[in-house]
């Protein structure tokens, strides 16, 4: 079985940066529902699975972070 290995990169018009996401000040959300974390880099917001750190993150600008949250917040991405 081959490799995987994955990295960051931004994708042609989506204009997403390539964050360097090392360093990152990472926050956990508070309600206890999955592995959500979070952190503020350079203007962006990164959203990665806590319990997969190295996988990839998804990148918000705050337009589409406060589209995220207003969304979660009124239940559309409520799957049960």
């Amino acid at each position: 079985m081959a490799e995987r290995t994955t990295s960051q990169r931004t994708l042609a018009g989506w204009g997403k940066p390539e964050l360097d996401l090392s360093n990152a000040d990472w926050q956990s959300g508070s309600q206890g529902r999955g592995d959500v974390q979070i952190a503020f880099v350079e203007g962006f917001i990164a959203m990665r699975n806590g319990s997969r750190p190295g996988s990839p993150s998804l990148i918000f600008n705050p337009g589409e972070w406060r589209a995220f949250v207003l969304g979660a917040r009124d239940g559309e991405f409520d799957l049960t």
